[in-house]
């Protein structure tokens, strides 16, 4: 003889949120460990100036000297030997002639002059010096 349930079974009417909880944690876990790590360029500490800031729609190729006069073209190492034919790659592949030349405030003044000159044999002309803006004067010390 078979029995059967007369009684049916009560619906669950709460939502278990514990998993949906996990989860979450998790992506923000990983998501405060990768941003940093999205932060791409070469750090290099730029020179303070009051010039105006170049505009956001400027394109070109950025090239970066870091303070111990290695060499960047877009965040790639390059040596000076392979410099121009590398910048050139460079060049061709954004189909752009504009370069932006960012450089460490403690790099010597021959190396960056070194990088303009192989810049201009290359017949490049549109050349852009990256900076920093200066900060506002601190209360208590007289600005220049």
């Amino acid at each position: 003889m078979r029995r059967y349930r007369t009684e049916s079974p009560a619906a669950i009417s709460d939502i278990n949120i514990a998993n949906l909880v996990d989860v979450v944690l998790v992506l923000l876990i990983i998501f405060m460990i990768s941003a940093p790590l999205l932060q791409s360029g070469i750090e290099v500490d730029l020179p303070k100036t009051r010039a105006s800031a170049i505009s956001e729609e400027a394109e070109g190729v950025v090239v970066t000297i870091d303070k111990k006069g290695g060499i960047y073209i877009n965040d790639v190492w390059s040596r000076l030997d392979n410099f121009e034919q590398a910048l050139t790659d460079e060049l061709h592949a954004k189909n752009t002639s504009s370069v932006y030349l960012r450089s460490d405030s403690t790099v010597t003044y021959g190396i960056a002059i070194q990088v303009i000159g192989r810049l201009k044999d290359m017949g490049i002309e549109t050349i852009g010096l990256v900076t920093a803006p200066v900060e506002e004067s601190q209360p208590g010390r007289r600005s220049r």
